[in-house]
């Protein structure tokens, strides 16, 4: 009891001594002055403002919190020139494919006649069952049945079904082909087929057989009317039967020299 008794009267003995001494408001000028010119980096211009004005604090209410104001977007200008879209090409040309195929059907027609004469809509045109003559520019002339017709634009193509030397024989053309000089219907099908493709004629029951016959007709009755053109461009391919200039009929006996020897 006696020690903390006299612990007790020693500490305010001993609290003075602790205390910092009192400094002069000269003497706190002079420490902060130099100190800010020892480190001037320690000290920007709004800590010096701040230091400098005197701050009046209430003892009412806290404020408010402000609500965050939005700040305007800057908008910067763009340094590269920008320049504006072209104009859609599908605005002046909305089918480019169709516009294709116009230009080239119209280079390699430019009467249209073969266009008209494979037109849906032409009541007189070619159709499957008719027999066609082909005549073309590096090769003798083919007659034969049409039986099937490939619209296909510029690609547009015909089947002609004849025969050579009594063999059936079926040839693709192409319309709008530069080899091809010339397309005629040498005779209209009787009736109109209910068929798009006349593929049973490849069967023998109804095979129409050599055409040699009509083209013939049709060609003198062409050369009586005064067409101009000249009938002798050469035989028809697939119009010489097996006995020769005889109509592709067969002739009977035997000739010279076809004997046995003796």
């Amino acid at each position: 009891m006696a020690t903390a008794l006299a612990s007790q009267r020693a500490v305010p003995r001993i609290l003075p001594l602790l205390k910092a001494p009192k400094r002069s408001p000269a003497a706190t000028k002079l420490i902060n002055k130099t100190h800010k010119l020892l480190y001037p980096h320690l000290y920007t211009q709004k800590e010096l403002d701040a230091k400098e004005e005197k701050v009046v604090v209430s003892l009412g209410k806290p404020p408010r919190h402000q609500p965050w104001e939005r700040r305007p977007r800057e908008i910067h200008q763009h340094p590269i020139q920008i320049y504006k879209p072209k104009p859609s090409p599908i605005k002046a040309c909305p089918d480019p494919v169709a516009t294709i195929t116009a230009t080239h059907i119209a280079k390699l027609d430019p009467t249209g006649a073969r266009t008209r004469l494979f037109a849906r809509t032409n009541p007189e045109c070619a159709r499957v069952g008719d027999i066609l003559l082909v005549r073309l520019r590096t090769g003798d002339p083919f007659a034969g049945v049409c039986i099937n017709i490939r619209r296909r634009g510029v690609d547009t193509s015909i089947l002609l079904r004849g025969q050579l030397t009594r063999i059936g024989v079926e040839m693709w053309y192409k319309i709008y082909s530069p080899v091809v000089e010339g397309i005629e219907v040498v005779q209209r099908a009787q009736k109109r087929a209910r068929r798009a493709r006349l593929t049973y004629m490849r069967e023998v029951k109804h095979d129409r057989g050599s055409v040699e016959n009509v083209v013939r007709g049709y060609l003198r009755q062409k050369a009586a009317l005064g067409s101009g053109e000249k009938t002798g461009r050469g035989p028809i391919l697939g119009s010489k039967g097996v006995g020769g200039g005889h109509g592709g009929k067969k002739v009977k006996g035997r000739g010279k020299g076809l004997g046995k020897k003796r």
